[in-house]
This record gives structure tokens, C-alpha cells and sequence, in this order.
């Protein structure tokens, strides 16, 4: 086991069709876990699904979209940690930078993945979440962002930059107190 920890191997799961036509749901088809590095071992069932939510939608240009990258295998773990009534989110998003660093990303990508998911944590209790649907994103003719979006971006770039300014291996602690300065969790 690697020093963030490690996962059971690689996922398998399964396309799901939604009726409302979003098709972006997959679930597994076998037991998926990641061991963190206090030896907690995080699972996720059979039969659990998932969707990469936890990155909100108008970061996606910024940080990444769902399924993509070396952070996949985390993303599925957090999306199922999130959910979860007996994990704290803190809990699950450090866990996630932990699975990201685990997964292949560098230190500088998973401290701005890290900030993506504070940043949803935040933004879920604190801005209008309708604002962020699939319809009023992606077919808004011209394409304009929303006050919200353009808000949620601004404060991910002001977080971004300074988070590339901390040593590689800054602590948890350290990038609270950057992300905690722009939005309060």
C-alpha cells in the first residue's frame, strides 16, 4: 500500500439508462473499496450508484467532469461516502484527496480537486443548487453564465491560486485555512 492508501483494483460497473434521459448514473456490479492510509477501509457495495456529482457542474471546464482523469476510482468512493448518514462530508472530502493522491493524481491536482468538493460542500448549503441543472447549463442560447456560476467560478480561481503557492505536500489543515478564508464551512 502506497502512502495514501489503495484500492481493490479497478471498478466494474454498468451504464444505467435514466428515464429522464440524463444517462449519467453507472452501477457496480461488484464490491469496490479504498484502504486509506489509517488503515479505515472505505466500501462501496454491489448494486451502489454512483454519479460523480460531488464536482459542481460549473467547475467542470476548471477542475474536471465526472469519469475522467486519475481521480475516477476516488470519485466513486466519495459519491458513495457522501451519501452515507454516518460519514461527516469533511470526512468523505478528505478522504477523497487522499483517494485522488492514491489514484495517480499529482499533488497540485488533487488540492484543486480537494477545493472543488469543499467548494460543492459549500455551495450546496449556500447557493440556489437549481441554478446548476443540466437544462439551464448546458441550453441556455447564447450560452451565458448564471450570476451563481460565474460566482462559483470566481471563487474556485481566487482558491486555485492560492493553493498553488503552498509546498506540494501542504496538510489538510493548510488547505482548510486557504479554502476556508473564500467560503465559510
Amino acid at each position: 500500500m502506497s502512502k495514501h492508501g489503495s484500492f481493490s483494483g479497478n471498478p466494474k460497473t454498468e451504464w444505467l439508462v435514466d428515464k429522464k434521459g440524463a444517462d449519467r448514473d453507472m452501477a457496480l456490479i461488484e464490491e469496490f473499496w479504498y484502504l486509506d492510509p489509517e488503515g479505515k477501509k472505505w466500501i462501496v457495495p454491489k448494486g451502489s450508484v454512483i454519479n460523480g456529482a460531488s464536482i459542481p457542474r460549473p467547475l467542470w471546464s476548471t477542475v474536471g467532469s465526472p469519469y475522467t482523469d486519475d481521480y475516477r476510482r476516488a470519485s466513486i468512493i466519495h459519491d458513495v461516502a457522501c451519501n452515507d448518514p454516518y460519514v461527516k462530508r469533511k470526512d468523505a472530502d478528505v478522504m477523497f484527496y487522499n483517494a485522488c493522491l492514491a489514484g495517480g493524481c499529482s499533488f497540485v491536482q488533487a488540492k484543486l480537486l480537494y477545493a472543488g468538493v469543499r467548494i460543492g460542500a459549500w455551495s450546496s448549503a449556500s447557493l440556489n443548487s437549481d441554478s446548476f441543472t443540466k437544462e439551464k447549463m448546458l441550453f441556455r442560447v447564447p450560452f451565458k453564465p448564471s450570476s451563481d456560476e460565474q460566482f462559483l467560478q470566481s471563487k474556485f480561481q481566487e482558491i486555485a491560486n492560492e493553493l498553488t503557492t503552498l509546498k506540494e505536500e501542504a496538510s489538510i489543515a493548510e488547505l482548510d485555512a486557504v479554502i476556508n478564508k473564500h467560503v465559510k464551512l
